[in-house]
């Protein structure tokens, strides 16, 4: 069974192309014919597209949005991710605004609150993702709140306590003092009396 022997190639000076060697003398001439190389890109164009190639491609022309001068072939690239004028969307409110403008926008947008209805308290918008993945809902957010108030309620029920005790020193010693006032006058009204009866009593019998 005969077998092809390898085919032999050669390069063209012009485009640098591997080429059958058996060919490369029509395929240099047609090559130098027709086709230049960019001088921009090194491409190989054909000769009556050069310029339309360099108009498509590597002409200068200004962004749009930033007036930032760059090759044409890149403009899709700068405008859909490096133009600072983008418009992109917050990922906390979803406001569209320009790329420049995000970083100071979602630094307060971030700090915005917002109630979780799991466990009833308000969630800073920047933490919600983590804190969705890790709410335990009302029961935690009860206990941690039941630990609150304890903490905060000891002083506060000492504090009423010592103000009880103040309250209630003076009251009783009122109290003492009225009993004490009520039974003096008693007794002066029933001695004024016992002396008035007596007097009475001497002047009727003389």
């Amino acid at each position: 069974m005969a077998v092809a022997s390898e085919e032999t190639t050669s390069i063209c000076n012009h485009c640098g192309r591997d080429i059958p060697s058996a060919n490369i003398d029509l395929h240099s001439v047609h090559c130098a014919r027709n086709l230049e190389k960019c001088k921009i890109c090194g491409d190989m164009v054909p000769k009556r597209h050069a310029e339309e190639h360099y108009l498509n491609t590597h002409a200068p022309v200004s962004c749009s949005l930033c007036s930032e001068t760059m090759e044409r072939d890149i403009l899709a690239i700068h405008k859909g991710e490096n133009c600072p004028q983008r418009i992109v969307t917050c990922e906390f409110c979803e406001f569209p605004l320009p790329a420049v403008d995000l970083a100071e926008h979602q630094e307060v947008c971030g700090n915005r609150t917002e109630l979780c209805h799991l466990c009833r308290r308000y969630i800073r918008l920047r933490e919600r993702y983590s804190h969705e993945n890790n709410c335990k809902g009302v029961a935690a957010a009860d206990t941690v709140a039941e630990s609150s108030r304890d903490v905060g309620a000891a002083p506060e029920r000492d504090q009423v306590r010592d103000r009880g005790a103040r309250r209630r020193q003076p009251q009783e010693f009122s109290t003492r003092r009225l009993i004490f006032t009520i039974a003096i006058t008693g007794i002066a009204v029933l001695l004024g009396s016992l002396f008035f009866q007596r007097k009475a009593e001497s002047n009727i019998m003389h």
